[in-house]
C-alpha cells in the first residue's frame, strides 16, 4: 500500500470554478470550467470541425449519435457504480479513438459530472492529433520520466473535459501499462473525484496484449467495429478474449468514420444491452 500511497500523491488535479462560454462566430460552445493548474487551450473551431469533434455541432445527426450513445452508456456505469471505461477495438482503424474522444465530450458537455479521457494507446497514441495538437508529452513522460501529471493535462475549452495525451510511442507497452505506477494512477482516477468518469483510449485487441493487460484495471469496456471492414469472425475473436476479463458494455458499429445517422437506425448499430456483434 506505501507504493500506491506514494504514486497516488503525484496525481494532483483541479476541479475549478464555473467559466464562461467559448464563442466562435454564432456557435457557443458549452459551459466549462476555469481550471487555475490544467493548461487549457483555445482550440479553433473550424479545427474541431475538420476533425468531426462533435462539440463544433450545434445539432444533426452526428450529435444525435452520440447523444444516444451517451444515454446508453451513462445508463449502464450508473447502475453499476462504474467509473471507469475502456474503448478499444478489434483492430487498427475502426474508429476507436474519434468514437472515445466524441464520447467522452459527450458526457463533458451535457452531465455535471468532469469527464477524463486517457490515451493508453501507447504504442501509437494520437488522441492529441484529432484537436490539432502537435506532439506533446503525456502518460509515458509521466510514468517514465517523473514529469507532474498536472504539466501534462489539457483542458481544450469544452465542458468538464481534461485530456491526457499518451506522449511519446512505446515500444514495451504491455510492461509500462500494468507497471506499479499505472496501477496506482488507475487507482487515483478512480477514487479521489468519484463524480468523474475516466475513459481509457486502448489499442486494438488483437494486435497487442495491452488490452488484455490492462482490462482488469477498467470497470467495463466498449467495443468499436467499422461497418464494411471489420468481419464477424475478428469481432467473436475481440470479444472471446476479454469475456473473463471485464464486461463488454455491447459493441458500436461506426459508419465511414461516423455513428449511426438517425436514431431509428441506433438499434442496428448499438447493441450496449446485450454486449453482443
Amino acid at each position: 500500500m506505501d507504493r500506491f500511497r506514494t504514486a497516488l500523491q503525484l496525481y494532483k488535479d483541479q476541479q475549478g470554478q464555473p467559466g464562461t462560454r467559448r464563442q466562435a462566430g454564432s456557435h457557443a460552445l458549452p459551459r466549462s470550467i476555469e481550471y487555475t493548474k490544467t493548461r487549457s487551450l483555445d482550440i479553433p473551431l473550424s479545427v474541431l470541425r475538420q476533425r468531426r469533434v462533435m462539440a463544433a455541432y450545434d445539432k444533426g445527426p452526428f450529435v444525435d449519435a452520440f447523444k444516444i450513445l451517451r444515454t446508453q452508456v451513462m445508463h449502464r456505469l450508473r447502475e453499476n457504480s462504474w467509473t471507469v471505461l475502456g474503448v478499444t477495438s478489434p483492430g487498427h482503424g475502426e474508429g476507436k479513438t474519434l468514437t472515445a474522444v466524441n464520447l467522452a465530450v459527450s458526457l463533458a458537455m451535457e452531465t455535471t459530472q468532469t469527464v477524463l479521457l486517457v490515451d493508453a494507446n501507447l504504442r501509437n497514441p494520437s488522441v492529441h492529433e484529432v484537436f490539432g495538437l502537435d506532439d506533446c508529452p503525456g502518460l509515458a513522460d509521466y510514468l517514465l520520466d517523473n514529469q507532474p501529471l498536472e504539466d501534462l493535462l489539457v483542458h481544450p475549452g469544452i465542458g468538464r473535459f481534461v485530456l491526457l495525451p499518451g506522449g511519446r510511442a512505446l515500444s514495451n507497452s504491455t510492461e509500462i501499462l500494468t507497471s506499479p505506477k499505472m496501477l496506482a494512477l488507475v487507482e487515483e482516477l478512480k477514487h479521489r473525484y468519484p463524480s468523474r468518469i475516466v475513459i481509457f483510449d486502448l489499442p486494438p485487441l488483437l494486435h497487442t496484449a495491452d488490452v488484455l493487460a490492462f482490462s482488469p484495471y477498467t470497470d467495463a469496456l466498449l467495443l468499436v467495429v467499422e461497418e464494411g471492414k471489420t468481419t464477424a469472425e475478428e469481432v467473436q475473436r475481440a470479444l472471446s478474449l476479454v469475456k473473463n476479463s471485464r464486461p463488454v458494455l455491447g459493441t458500436v458499429l461506426n459508419k465511414a468514420g461516423q455513428l449511426a445517422a438517425t436514431p431509428a437506425g441506433m438499434k442496428q448499430l448499438l447493441s450496449l444491452s446485450r454486449g453482443e456483434p
